[in-house]
């Protein structure tokens, strides 16, 4: 993935790019490998941060909870 710092939105709507092209039938077989390659990076990029937001909430919640 590129050396800046990715948001989900950005990697989100960079994953729809992909997949319109992908539907549309948009690329040709040259770009089809790197693409499917790019779209699953962005899924693991993507998962992870849902993953890490997840917990994130999850702990914060607990700590309410203990603070009642």
């Amino acid at each position: 993935m590129t050396s800046k710092k990715l948001s989900y939105g950005e990697a989100f709507s960079e994953l729809q790019s992909i997949l319109t092209k992908l539907e549309n039938q948009e690329l040709d077989v040259d770009q089809l490998s790197a693409h499917v390659k790019k779209a699953s990076e962005l899924i693991k990029f993507c998962k992870s941060k849902l993953h890490g937001t997840e917990e994130e909430i999850e702990k914060i919640l607990k700590e309410m909870d203990n603070e009642s």
